[in-house]
């Protein structure tokens, strides 16, 4: 392709990762849900934006800015018209060491090397293939990440501060010691009054956003009552961090392998959030390559603000698929709203329970697991219930992209299991023929015609050479090939040793049938090169077959060989 093609295909595909037309109509849809939805979306995010700006060490304002500017860029540029994106979790684990060395700074440099990356991604179209992610691999993410929401939310919903450990399960367990030595039920009633509210009320009047009522009440009730609930207090202030410069090489150098694992974080837990989002939707689909695309401008334009690298949330997407988006005004309103309420309604937020909070996230868990789908995945296969269950339990024990590659490693790995099961070689009837009864002794005495069938490939070629090498009392030995659908390198060079084996041992071979590009293969490989040049390579069994019964006659056992005649063509192929 010339350079102006090149050039033109290029702002083809830049002009396709735009904000389209569609993107409006959609939002002009239903867009008194949207702006429900977004509200909803919006006290949910607060808490969590504080929180995971402070665990990064950036500060709370940094969550704010993140989830205020990424999640409005995203939200516009994104592919998805239901995700919701801002600060995460995940995100700090890669964040907090970058800190520690180079300061706010760095982390803010990690972020726009991050958001290249992605936009990279994108323009090279690397979206689509998380379609190819198997459905036990993201049945299992959805289960683990809806446990470890539920058990993010268990130090507020028990009313306990100060619940440390080194994963979320950890954090969890101490808050339950903590909770059995002072007991506080007031806050466990607040959470489980407002998942119980969200949940009922979800089946009563769907259209109805109880999470803003519960939050709403439960928030006049902890002001009217005696009890003490912890809430989420004034905004804390940021810590200032050490000054590195942009344009510093040996930085960006140093800090590319932290921006390498935010980009990839980013990546996979947008785009598996957005499949998710779409399996708990209607007639939703996203759009992979804009999604990165979205998601690398939300990291270019966040630091420009003060804000920490961003992803696509599946907390805060979810809330905003149950509480009726329909487009991506819900979660602009959410970055809008966020943005209001902190300038114009700061100490009213503050009041809100964090166990309130804690509650609309649990009902979200609730709804976000189909039982009845993990129940039919688990019955199906048992490597389809290894593959899920092994998923979950890494999602929940250690984190998402751990668990992403778990899962797919086993997927693989059963998949070839399974493919390489399907590769045959089965031993075959010579076709009849007018011959005498002396040459049908020779043949069923020294002919044997085996078929392969499937996949000759790296995962089936041990067992296929071990079945070769199990040929005895033999002279003419027919592999047809024109049955098998796939031979790589490794498959071709069993095959190789296989001849070679058969000739060690005085066993004439002959090939048919095989396919052109698997002929290409062969040869590249010097697979097969000396039958080639004897002669014993044929286009179809009826030739190889004719060549044998030939072969046999003029080569008796014991007896001295006689000139071979050339074989009859045949014009029927196998």
């Amino acid at each position: 392709m010339s350079l102006a093609g090149a050039t033109r295909s290029l702002a083809a595909r830049f002009a396709g990762l735009l904000p389209q037309r569609s993107d409006l109509a959609a939002a002009r849809r239903a867009p008194r849900n949207d702006l429900l939805a977004g509200l909803t979306v919006a006290v949910v995010a607060l808490p969590l934006a504080l929180a995971f700006g402070v665990t990064s060490g950036m500060g709370a304002q940094a969550g704010l800015v993140t989830a205020v500017v990424a999640g409005a860029v995203a939200a516009v540029f994104g592919g998805s018209n239901l995700q919701v994106s801002g600060p995460t979790g995940a995100m700090t684990v890669v964040l907090v060491p970058v800190i520690a060395r180079f300061g706010a700074t760095g982390v803010l440099m990690v972020g726009v090397l991050a958001g290249l990356i992605l936009i990279g991604l994108a323009l090279a179209r690397l979206g689509r293939y998380v379609r190819y992610l198997p459905t036990p691999v993201l049945e299992g993410f959805t289960a683990g990440i809806a446990v470890v929401i539920a058990l993010q939310q268990l130090p507020a919903a028990l009313g306990v501060a100060g619940a440390h450990g080194d994963k979320v399960w950890a954090v969890a367990a101490d808050a339950v010691v903590r909770f059995a030595r002072d007991p506080h039920p007031a806050s466990i009633a607040v959470a489980v009054g407002v998942a119980a509210l969200m949940l009922l009320g979800a089946r009563w009047r769907p259209g109805l956003p109880f999470s803003l009522l519960g939050v709403a009440a439960a928030t006049v009730l902890a002001e009217a009552a005696p009890v003490s609930l912890a809430r989420i207090g004034a905004l804390p202030a940021g810590v200032p961090a050490p000054s590195l410069s942009f344009l510093d090489v040996h930085a960006v150098r140093t800090l590319l392998p932290a921006a390498l694992a935010v980009a990839a974080l980013a990546a996979l837990e947008s785009l598996l959030s957005a499949t998710v989002a779409d399996a708990m939707s209607v007639n939703e689909r996203h759009d992979p390559d804009r999604e990165l695309f979205g998601q690398g401008l939300a990291n270019l334009a966040a630091p420009v603000f003060g804000g920490i690298p961003a992803t696509a949330a599946i907390a805060r997407t979810a809330v905003n698929v149950r509480a009726g988006a329909r487009s991506k005004l819900a979660s602009l309103t959410h970055a809008v709203a966020l943005a209001v309420i902190v300038l114009a309604a700061g100490p009213l937020v503050g009041r809100i329970p964090l166990a309130a909070l804690a509650g609309v996230l649990l009902a979200t868990t609730v709804r976000m697991v189909e039982a009845g789908s993990l129940l039919a995945l688990a019955r199906s296969t048992r490597g389809d219930a290894l593959v899920l269950v092994l998923t979950f339990t890494v999602t929940v024990a250690l984190d998402l992209v751990t668990a992403v590659a778990v899962g797919i490693a086993v997927a693989i790995v059963l998949a070839l299991r399974a493919v390489a099961r399907t590769a045959r070689i089965e031993q075959v009837p010579l076709e009849a023929g007018d011959h005498s009864a002396e040459e049908h002794a020779l043949l069923a005495e020294h002919i044997v015609a085996y078929r392969l069938d499937g996949p000759l490939f790296f995962a089936a070629a041990h067992r296929f050479l071990l079945q070769l090498s199990e040929i005895a009392d033999v002279r003419v030995v027919i592999l047809r090939m024109s049955r098998v659908t796939t031979v790589d390198a490794t498959g071709a060079h069993v095959l190789g040793d296989a001849i070679n084996r058969l000739h060690r041992r005085g066993i004439t071979v002959l090939l048919s049938g095989i396919a052109p590009g698997h002929e290409e293969i062969l040869h590249t490989l010097g697979v097969a090169d000396q039958l080639r040049r004897d002669g014993r390579v044929f286009s179809d069994t009826p030739t190889a077959i004719a060549y044998a019964r030939t072969h046999v006659l003029h080569h008796p056992a014991g007896g001295p060989p006689r000139a071979v005649p050339p074989p009859t063509p045949h014009t029927r192929s196998v």
